[in-house]
Formats: C-alpha cells, sequence, structure tokens
C-alpha cells in the first residue's frame, strides 16, 4: 500500500488514525498548494476529484475520503480497534463521525476556504460569499457548543472508547483554531476533552 499525503486536516485523520493501529504505512508526498493534487498524472491515476489523502491499495486500486480509507484500514488491520469492535461500537462511531462532519468539519472548512484560503483555492473551485461563510462558521461554532453538553461525564465522544470520532473532531477543531475559528471559550467539557486527546502519541502524527 501507499499513502499519499499532503498539508491538511484530511490527511491528518488518516495518518492518526493509522498511528492509533501502528500502521507504517510507505508514504508519497503531493504538493497541495502547488496544486499537484488538482493535475494530471494525480487526477488520472490517483484520484479523479482532485483531492487529498488517498490510499493505493496492494492491486494498484486507491481509495479516497478519510471514512471511506479509514473504514478499510480497519478492516484490514482490526486489532486495535479504532472504529469499534462490534456491530453496534462501529455503528455508534459512524452516527458520530457523521455528525460531527456535517455539523462540525464541513461548515468549518467551507468557511475557511471562502474567507482565510480563499486566494488558494479560488482558481480550484466554486466559493460561497464572504458573508454566507460567516454564517457557515457560525453553525460550526453553534453545533461545537452543542456537542459540549453532550460530552458531559464522557472520557471521549463515545463515553469510555476512543475511536474515530474523536480522531475527526480534534484534528478539525485544531485546524480551526489555527484559521481563527478556535474552541469556544465556554466549550469547557471539549476544552479538557481536547487537552486528553492532544497527550495520545498520534496527535502528533
Amino acid at each position: 500500500m501507499k499513502f499519499y499525503n499532503s498539508v491538511g486536516p484530511n490527511p491528518q485523520v488518516v495518518r492518526m488514525f493509522m498511528a492509533e493501529k501502528g500502521l507504517d504505512i510507505p508514504v508519497q508526498q503531493v504538493d497541495l498548494m502547488a496544486g499537484e493534487n488538482r493535475k494530471p498524472p494525480f487526477t488520472t491515476q490517483v484520484n479523479i476529484s482532485g483531492q487529498l489523502p488517498a490510499l493505493e491499495l496492494d492491486d494498484g486500486s486507491t481509495l479516497a475520503e478519510i471514512t471511506a480509507i479509514c473504514d478499510y484500514l480497519e478492516e484490514k488491520f482490526p486489532n486495535p480497534p479504532v472504529i469499534g469492535a462490534t456491530p453496534e461500537a462501529r455503528a455508534e462511531t459512524r452516527m458520530w463521525v457523521r455528525r460531527i462532519d456535517l455539523g462540525i468539519c464541513e461548515p468549518m472548512a467551507t468557511g475557511f476556504r471562502a474567507v482565510e484560503g480563499r486566494r488558494l483555492f479560488e482558481s480550484r473551485m466554486s466559493l460561497m460569499s464572504v458573508e454566507g461563510a460567516a454564517e457557515l462558521k457560525a453553525l460550526a461554532r453553534e453545533k461545537i457548543l452543542w456537542l459540549d453538553a453532550q460530552m458531559a461525564g464522557k472520557t471521549y465522544v463515545t463515553g469510555d472508547r476512543f475511536s474515530l470520532a474523536d480522531i475527526l473532531l480534534f484534528v478539525f477543531l485544531g485546524f480551526g483554531a489555527t484559521v481563527g475559528q478556535p474552541i469556544p471559550e465556554e466549550a469547557s467539557n471539549i476544552r479538557a476533552w481536547y487537552e486528553r486527546i492532544k497527550a495520545r502519541p498520534s496527535a502528533s502524527a
């Protein structure tokens, strides 16, 4: 296998997932800042959507999308489980991953691309207005505060079990803090949770 890596939160999610599972997969760096991922041979041989990360499998085929890559690695290397050891645990993790992805990651990232990242992304994709981006950032903040209430008394997003949901949330909250979308001061449960996750060796992956 080969992992196509770059700067940005999406590749970091998979790197952290692989670190938690103790996987050492060969890495090929792709220059996202220069747009290497938006032109051949990357778009013709690796990922037609021009996005990162991607995982080349042993048979030469390629997987993209972070949740698909993590699902594959979990099935290929089930121990230690990071999505879940039972159907119930896996479903619970995927439920929270979906909530975090749609409620926090997507509006946060879309808001960033339209404002702070506009110079980089305006030639690569359609962007919403600056006003619309502000609304998306507000929605992400609102969902973080909603999640903060759900985290009361929990060690991890799913309770006492560390999972992909924690990785996704940790990486994107860390990214948000670097682009003007910090964790709200009043989100005390998530702030404490963030420090716990930050102490894990995989957090530096």
